[in-house]
């Protein structure tokens, strides 16, 4: 219940800070300033690539906080547990009372493993929230189609799951 209260808090700054973002210049400025000669310089050089190269790195560092600020030990006990019980819940789906049993034991596992899963959420979402403001501002300027035809917002999605699909499994995030 901690990580939810401290959860729904740093989503309620978000959420404002993504609201008032043209008037709140003593965030917006500064991010342009960090982000502007950074991502904004590779996005100048050569849209794709650029697009490639900030979907990548951003990946990178959310699956490197998820992996060091979760703990995957529990987690991959909690997820082992899980498909266990999935598997004795298909054996058991006409066996209503042992069916519900089981369903029982799997939704005392979800606080615990959603417990564990949102204390990365907890860290990352104002920066990206701050990045996604950030890109719309530059992309406002320079209206660029990524790769001719993508938006923003679709070519980054694609190269983030793309990405963080290829980073879970290379550093073994649960």
């Amino acid at each position: 219940m901690k990580s939810m209260n401290k959860l729904l808090l740093v989503m309620g700054l978000s959420l404002l800070i993504a609201f008032y973002w043209q008037s709140l210049s003593f965030i917006r400025v500064p991010v342009h300033s960090v982000l502007d000669p950074t991502m904004g310089a590779l996005l100048n050089w050569n849209p794709n690539v650029g697009m490639i190269l900030v979907a990548a790195i951003i990946g990178l560092i959310v699956i490197l906080l998820q992996k060091y600020t979760t703990d995957q030990e529990t987690l991959r006990a909690i997820k082992k547990e899980q498909k266990l019980l999935q598997e004795e819940m298909k054996k058991h789906k006409h066996d209503q009372e042992k069916f519900l049993e089981l369903n029982k034991k799997q939704l005392e596992l979800l606080p615990k493993t959603m417990d564990i899963t949102l204390r990365p959420v907890i860290y990352t979402s104002i920066p990206i929230i701050l990045l996604f403001r950030w890109f719309n501002d530059y992309f406002a300027t320079n209206p660029i189609k990524v790769f001719g035809f993508l938006s923003w917002i679709w070519a980054y999605l694609i190269f983030s799951i793309i990405f963080t699909s290829i980073f879970r499994k290379v550093f073994k995030v649960a």
